[in-house]
């Protein structure tokens, strides 16, 4: 079936949907990770967009449970060269095709993704619209320029948690609190709230290999009520949108700075820059992909990093804030720290716990400042 995407400059693709009828819009961008499609379709923090994959072969090990990063698919569309429908891979429960049917999202392959790809590099990431149905170009075209602009929005509010949950056993868990709030920690770790923004699963798993039990609160979570848990330390997630644009959400991290050592990461560390002073710009087609090369200030190492994000952080001359890790392509600031306050920030995907240089991890570093936070 044939599939015809237009940008809202006017560039056009034609392409063959393998997930049925359709028409649908959203930011579109590329991404330049060989694999992961699985963790990018089902990762909260790409809700919006369209994404394009530049690696030609898509979905040749299929789908795995274990590999999902939420309960559902939070990507507008997948654009891919070719989508592979037979997978081989053991751990494989389906093909790419039938999960995104299953969610009922778009899938379009066939698509010129190397000319698509430099097109959004030389020109930025831009709205854009996919239809089986409309095949006038210009008319898709006005279409994608009556898209809300991701500058101002708030994506946020469609992934974020509704109630607060627990992660126990690799999946989510009910909650009761107590009428003032206080919860009853299992002892299972550090006690930790996490502000669910659009948290990827994989977050989680991290958080408790490091040590901590993560309580995930929603974003309207109040100062009091996180103090009535009996929390040890406050970690800000990853989600999707424009940081600016979650004023109500940056009030209550500087009330929560306050009380806790605090650490974020994405969408997380983009709000916690804005309630120390900083500022977020949006870049000209985002970072997505998993070999962007970070620079750890304070060590000298050298990270290959994993990355999703459209936004970037400025200090600007914010007060007692200091630089730790830079993105070595362009320069942009990747993480941060307060000089006196314990408060870190890692733009990027903290990536692995184990290795030889394990205590430089995010969340390692995290946990120390907690305990000693816990131990003054």
């Amino acid at each position: 079936m044939k599939a015809l995407l237009v940008l809202e400059d006017g560039f056009t693709l034609e392409g063959r949907s393998f997930t049925g009828d359709f028409e649908t819009g959203g930011e579109v961008i590329f991404t330049t990770g060989m694999g992961g499609y699985q963790g990018i379709l089902t990762d909260p923090a790409y809700s919006g967009q369209m994404v394009c994959m530049t690696y030609p072969l898509i979905g040749n090990y299929g789908i795995t449970e274990e590999d999902m990063e939420s309960s559902s698919i939070h990507c507008a569309a997948l654009l891919v060269r070719e989508c592979c429908k037979l997978p081989s891979n053991w751990r494989s429960i389906m093909s790419l095709p039938d999960m995104m049917q299953k969610y009922g999202k778009p899938g379009v392959e066939g698509l010129d993704t190397r000319a698509l790809t430099r097109h959004l590099r030389d020109n930025g990431a831009m709205r854009g619209i996919i239809s089986t149905r409309e095949q006038d170009a210009e008319a898709l075209r006005e279409k994608a320029l009556a898209l809300p602009p991701m500058q101002g929005s708030a994506l946020a509010g469609r992934v974020l948690a509704r109630e607060p949950y627990t992660w126990v056993g690799g999946k989510p868990g009910t909650v009761i609190l107590g009428d003032d709030g206080a919860f009853a920690w299992r002892g299972a770790g550090l006690p930790l709230l996490v502000y669910d923004y659009g948290i990827a699963w994989s977050m989680l798993h991290m958080l408790c290999a490091a040590g901590f039990e993560p309580l995930v609160v929603p974003p309207h979570f109040s100062l009091a009520q996180a103090r009535a848990t009996g929390a040890r330390g406050v970690f800000l997630s990853a989600g999707p949108g424009d940081p600016a644009a979650l004023g109500d959400a940056v009030s209550l991290v500087r009330e929560l700075l306050t009380v806790f050592p605090i650490a974020g990461q994405g969408l997380g560390y983009q709000l916690l820059a804005l309630a120390l002073g900083a500022r977020t710009e949006k870049l000209a087609f985002g970072h997505h992909g998993c070999n962007h090369p970070v620079k750890d200030l304070e060590s000298g190492r050298i990270v290959i990093s994993t990355q999703n994000h459209g936004f970037h952080v400025i200090l600007d001359g914010a007060q007692d804030i200091e630089a730790t890790h830079v993105n070595l392509n362009d320069q942009t600031l990747e993480g941060l720290r307060h000089k006196s306050l314990p408060v870190l920030g890692l733009q990027c995907h903290p990536g692995d716990l184990d290795g030889p240089h394990a205590e430089d991890h995010l969340f390692h570093r995290f946990r120390k400042l907690c305990e000693q936070a816990v131990d003054a």
